[in-house]
């Protein structure tokens, strides 16, 4: 509230959306939405006036017996009061009668525009007509600003509720993750696997997957976002898998890379373990004050290093840096925001310079190599060869939590499930 302070806010659901003829998506509330109000319900508006009667009010779909039937029971006005903190509440209809008087209160209103056309179309008309009357009142807007550059630096700082939420959503990924390790074997198709993930998402409480999984096996890992998954899987290949649970709206994000049945080759663990000790630098670097970029860089320096050992660039490591060379074969950052969203929201940079870490914000660290099947510049080896490993990981005011520790990754550890 005290971010809009003397200004009004409006935020409208996420619309519902057809999968195919009168089929609809599973519904889905938008997060911002969602975060402010813990409505997940569509054809609802949330409207915050700082200073006004009422501070809090939302717009609502009626209570409706026969329609409750069919699609579930609603809030209804009581509830979006009694259940949702509302101030004041009213059915979804009303919202062009009132929304006039709380406009010619306000000089500014922030509006998210882009999401939902047809809503945006009719509110920027009562907008226009109440700056209409300005000249005469001596009051109403006279500016639109966008929530989101308020809100998105306010999701970007998990509070300990938020914690609490994305904690069960990576104790069931880490679930998921062990089954795959523990059943993965040749000659089955991936979509099993992907299917024992799904069911464990599901069987813990998850809502689903946060995003399509990848379930990559053999050269399909040199694809990062491979999500066929549609491929018998050999013996002995790796299985790259990222795959990560929603649960209540908050998302994990788990990558991790195993054999098939069976232990690494020599040339596999090479190559695992450079990627290992990339990803276990870049989480070194992660603490308060440092840069955004810092951990990318640290992994980039120990992956270089690596490469370079295994005979991957006939360059030395400095001109392989200097030239970005290593982006033939790591050509992704190391890290992203993670919560409501899995690439989540806010600014990776301020003023054009990589922003300092603090604590409260979670990111991954997830550094990889990926080498072509068709990469006739590499030894004929190492090519089909994909692996990334993957860590969601909290800013404390002392440093850094792994939030994903549990999930196996030495090659010890990964080897006690794919072999045991």
């Amino acid at each position: 509230m005290a971010a809009v302070d003397g200004a009004i806010a409006i935020l409208p659901s996420a619309p519902v959306a057809l999968r195919s003829g009168d089929v609809e998506f599973v519904y889905r509330q938008d997060n911002d939405f969602y975060y402010l109000t813990g409505l997940a319900e569509p054809d609802s508006i949330a409207v915050f006036a700082p200073g006004q009667k009422d501070e809090f009010i939302l717009f609502v779909r009626p209570r409706d017996k026969e329609r409750e039937t069919w699609t579930g029971r609603r809030a209804g006005v009581e509830g979006a009061m009694s259940d949702y903190g509302a101030s004041k509440a009213y059915v979804i209809d009303e919202f062009g009668r009132i929304i006039p008087r709380l406009l010619e209160k306000a000089e500014r209103v922030y509006l998210p525009l882009g999401l939902n056309q047809p809503f945006e179309t009719r509110l920027l008309a009562l907008i226009r007509e109440s700056a209409a009357m300005r000249p005469r009142l001596g009051t109403g807007p006279h500016t639109i600003l966008d929530p989101r550059e308020v809100l998105h630096e306010m999701r970007l700082f998990k509070r300990p509720e938020e914690l609490a939420t994305m904690r069960q959503a990576i104790a069931i990924s880490k679930n998921a993750h062990e089954a795959a390790m523990r059943n993965a074997r040749g000659g089955m198709m991936e979509w099993e696997i992907e299917a024992l993930v799904d069911y464990q998402f599901r069987k813990h409480g998850a809502a689903g997957p946060s995003y399509p999984s990848i379930i990559a096996s053999g050269a399909n890992a040199a694809t990062l976002h491979y999500i066929n998954n549609d491929h018998e899987m050999r013996a002995g290949e790796l299985l790259l898998i990222d795959a990560g649970c929603e649960y209540d709206f908050y998302a994990s994000d788990v990558t991790r890379t195993f054999p098939i049945g069976t232990r690494f080759t020599p040339l596999q663990r090479d190559l695992y373990q450079i990627v290992l000790a990339a990803q276990l630098k870049a989480i070194a670097a992660i603490r308060p004050g440092v840069k955004f970029d810092d951990p990318h860089d640290a992994a980039v320096d120990v992956l270089v290093e690596g490469m370079c050992h295994l005979g991957l660039f006939k360059e030395s490591p400095a001109e392989v840096r200097e030239k970005s060379l290593f982006r033939r074969y790591y050509m992704h950052r190391t890290s992203h925001w993670l919560g409501m969203d899995v690439h989540d929201v806010g600014l990776y940079r301020i003023a054009g310079d990589s922003r300092k870490l603090e604590p409260g914000m979670i990111l991954t660290a997830e550094p990889g190599i990926y080498i072509a099947p068709d990469d006739e510049s590499a030894p004929a080896e190492f090519r089909g060869i994909g692996i990334r490993i993957e860590d969601d990981v909290l800013v404390t005011p002392d440093g850094h939590e792994v939030l994903t520790a549990a999930v196996p990754k030495s090659v010890a550890d990964v080897e006690a499930l794919t072999v045991g």
